[in-house]
């Protein structure tokens, strides 16, 4: 009997209302005036699982749903449609109270960390916090060695624990966000863009964190980023997202070497690299087009120098392929590329 998916998605849909107010909804059209909402389609139909102990990461544009697809899974954004499941357990539309004891096993690290750190509490007050808040009863002395052990563990020396967020630099920010995670021991994390603010001699060390604190505690991560060489540093498969839908998902050794969408081509294409010969660039026409109004059809195909027909018309299912992808794509299916 196959494991149950420690995260299971499942044609997850979300999107935003910005229509604003009364005065920003009156449009005219065909000599009348009417009323017109502005949704942003952020998530589009997106399904994927993951294992115990992986790190899947998702890539792709900026605007192309990855982070929304982060706090959608978390329940920071409830979905419009779909499901979100748990070791096996449906977290999605759960109320507050019903939704708490999945908490502590699934933590977030933010891209900012002096936006996600509050500046008025000090750094023993930022740990105390979700420990006291989820395990209610624990005496004082238990609280302060779970913050100390946490601390050390990401390399912030616990002395410190009187100051405050802005006494630190960008790096020891980080490194307490992750801390604020692991310190009521979760099972899952999703880190949303952890290293993007910093440095690169930082981002680094915040990754063999990341990766030391997964052999440790046997985490599962949810990685998001936009750095690809990163991602294939530290993931084992990769989610390729393009105006919020899934195009290709594989392991990394598959995709890096033999990607099958037209737009991971051209994303693994603008990877520098050095030394290289006979090397192409894909280099895609048009603009991204707007989520407020996606094109009929694949999202893709105004911008894919492979479309046809059927690409204007009809949104392609995902694929299994015999290198082990799923790819979302007509021409792939019919065996044209």
């Amino acid at each position: 009997m196959a494991a149950v998916p420690i995260l299971d998605v499942s044609h997850l849909v979300k999107t935003f209302d910005i229509t604003g107010g009364f005065l920003d909804q009156l449009v005219w059209r065909n000599g009348r005036l009417s009323r017109r909402k502005t949704i942003v389609r952020a998530v589009n139909d997106v399904t994927l699982s993951m294992e115990e102990g992986e790190t899947v990461s998702v890539v792709g544009e900026s605007g192309c749903g990855k982070s929304t697809l982060a706090r959608a899974v978390m329940g920071i954004y409830p979905p419009d449609s779909g499901e979100v499941r748990f070791r096996g357990e449906r977290i999605d539309g759960l109320p507050p109270n019903r939704l708490r004891p999945y908490r502590t096993r699934m933590q977030m690290v933010f891209q900012d960390p002096y936006a996600s750190l509050n500046p008025r509490m000090t750094v023993q007050a930022i740990l105390e916090e979700p420990v006291r808040f989820h395990n209610r009863g624990i005496s004082a002395g238990e609280v302060k060695d779970r913050v100390a052990r946490a601390m050390m563990q990401v390399g912030v020396d616990p002395s410190w624990n009187d100051r405050y967020p802005h006494e630190f630099s960008g790096g020891q920010r980080q490194r307490i966000s992750i801390a604020r995670a692991l310190v009521v021991d979760p099972e899952f994390i999703v880190a949303d863009e952890p290293i993007a603010a910093l440095d690169v001699s930082i981002q680094a060390q915040i990754l063999n964190l990341l990766m030391d604190a997964q052999q440790d505690r046997k985490l599962t991560y949810l990685f998001i980023s936009h750095d690809l060489s990163v991602v294939r540093h530290i993931s084992r498969r990769v989610a390729v997202m393009y105006l919020g839908t899934l195009c290709e998902f594989a392991d990394k050794e598959t995709l890096f070497a033999s990607p099958r969408h037209p737009y991971t081509q051209a994303l693994l294409s603008a990877i520098p690299r050095l030394g290289a010969k006979g090397f192409s660039h894909v280099k895609l026409k048009g603009e991204v087009p707007t989520p407020i109004d996606l094109p009929p059809g694949c999202v893709f195909h105004t911008r894919c120098p492979h479309a046809v027909k059927v690409c204007f018309e009809e949104i392609p299912k995902p694929l299994q392929c015999a290198n082990g992808s799923l790819v979302a794509c007509h021409r792939v299916a019919d065996g044209s590329i």
